[in-house]
């Protein structure tokens, strides 16, 4: 028999909604979310998710203390691909990202060696509409999949390209957090990241990863990557045509591939994008929530919105690409 406190066992389901769960705090969501640790932590292993409604998290410090009593360490952000504001070490803003653009599903830092096994989004502030976290299961996704195209990204994974300067995007001072050329260039070699410096003080890098993983503790089989989401054709149109204007697509903040180099067609970004759609539960935010992700099973993406929003994310129990079975090999050099 469980010894976790039935009230805790009784998470809905809501179709087309994550899994909830009501908290009863009164008025201290700190120590409550401590008391529950090992059940809210054996409910997103359930399910994957669980958005937990009635903590009433109103600050960032506030946020910061649930967050810290939900997991051992937060990790700290590498390799960013947009800015964020920092709040304390581990407790960052979510991706500053235009409020009319949707953004895609994906994987939190699939591109690195080591990312994050769980997600926490606490919402401070809930826009006036739109803005939902939607989550997707990553094994449904797959299995929804072409097999012929599973099979090319099994054999080949998936490559991401980068182009950091000033201008767009997160400048390499704050995607690598130094403003050593050299500890980018040791940060680059020990996690197989190709690079190439710009006469404009720009870097460009290429890493080559697996599209297809196993969870770390169930072994089951997740699409597991950022492929639809940095992909060129994801961009808002004016803006694609902009940025390959003034820097050639060559210049993108960021693109993917094939992981063989061949371009990932249109048609095959906007088919992954449907899948996702498809298999997408979202629940509009309410100040106070605190939504939990399993980052291998579950991918995440953000709604367009209009009004404040403020969502506080961190990230926690870091995983290692290697302990997830990848379809291909990467070395470091």
């Amino acid at each position: 028999m469980s010894s976790f406190p039935a009230s805790l066992l009784d998470v809905e389901r809501q179709p087309g909604g994550p899994p909830m769960l009501w908290a009863e705090t009164k008025g201290d969501a700190t120590n409550w979310v401590g008391e529950h640790r090992d059940a809210l932590r054996a409910a997103v292993a359930q399910h994957g998710s669980l958005l937990v409604r009635g903590l009433g998290l109103r600050d960032a410090p506030g946020a910061g203390a649930v967050f810290h009593r939900l997991a051992d360490g937060l990790l700290s952000e590498r390799e960013s691909f947009a800015p964020r504001r920092k709040y304390a070490d581990g407790v960052y803003s979510s991706t500053k990202w235009p409020p009319h653009q949707q953004m895609c599903m994906h994987h939190e830092l699939s591109y690195t060696l080591t990312f994050p096994g769980l997600m926490m989004f606490a919402c401070l502030t809930a826009p006036e509409s739109g803005g939902a976290t939607g989550v997707a299961d990553a094994a449904a996704v797959l299995k929804a999949l072409p097999r012929k195209l599973v099979k090319r990204f099994e054999k080949e994974g998936w490559l991401l390209t980068r182009s950091y300067n000033e201008e767009i995007g997160a400048p390499w001072r704050e995607a690598f957090g130094t403003e050593d050329r050299a500890e980018v260039e040791r940060y680059c070699r020990a996690n197989a990241i190709s690079f190439a410096w710009q006469p404009d003080d720009g870097l460009r890098t290429s890493q080559r990863r697996s599209a297809v993983v196993r969870h770390p503790v169930t072994g089951e089989r997740c699409w597991f990557n950022q492929v639809a989401f940095l992909n060129e054709w994801t961009m808002d149109p004016d803006v694609h045509e902009y940025l390959v204007g003034d820097y050639g697509v060559e210049g993108l903040p960021f693109n993917t591939r094939f992981g063989g180099g061949d371009p990932i067609g249109k048609d095959i970004v906007e088919l992954l994008t449907a899948l996702y759609e498809e298999h997408t539960a979202r629940e509009p935010w309410q100040a106070g929530d605190l939504l939990l992700v399993d980052n291998v099973r579950t991918a995440h993406s953000r709604d367009p919105f209009e009004g404040p929003r403020e969502v506080l994310v961190a990230m926690a129990d870091a995983v290692q690409l290697a302990d997830c079975k990848p379809t291909i090999e990467v070395t470091a050099r």
